[in-house]
């Protein structure tokens, strides 16, 4: 009984982290963009800013959100495997992706305004978490249904 409390107490700091980065993001992280992209961006001129301290943010971001996603997982589905292989989905993507993000921001922010909208979005907030959990769910669901056939 004492072990579900705590899975379910750690699940709710991980989701409640999730939800405090997202709420001080503002005061926690360096993003000019936050002002920027909730107006008409696509009529505005890019904002200047200090790019090797947004990327940096931008990254420490990502990480934060994809620790805590990753937490989040392993008490819902308790495989290690499974866990090597999100831990390896996050960072390809988030490497790859990061580095798409600062080519864009660098070299063609004024002309791609919306790729660098959804990339950010993608890197900023826990969007692959919600692709996961369906995800992995739908998969453990079809493993067991194989070994009951």
């Amino acid at each position: 009984m004492f072990q579900n409390k705590l899975q379910v107490g750690l699940l709710l700091f991980l989701f409640l982290l999730l939800i405090g980065i997202r709420a001080g993001e503002s005061t926690f992280f360096y993003d000019p963009l936050l002002a920027y992209f909730k107006g008409d961006f696509q009529n505005q001129p890019f904002p200047k800013l200090d790019y090797f301290n947004y990327i940096l943010h931008v990254f420490l971001r990502y990480f934060i959100n994809s620790i805590s996603s990753i937490g989040i997982i392993y008490l819902l589905f308790k495989e290690r495997q499974l866990i090597r292989f999100v831990s390896f989905l996050y960072a390809g993507i988030g490497a790859v992706m990061l580095v798409v993000f600062s080519v864009v921001i660098f070299y063609f922010a004024e002309t791609n305004k919306n790729e660098l909208f959804y990339l950010r979005r993608f890197l900023i907030q826990p969007l692959f978490l919600m692709i996961f959990i369906p995800a992995l769910y739908y998969q453990k669901k079809i493993k067991v249904q194989q070994k009951v056939v």
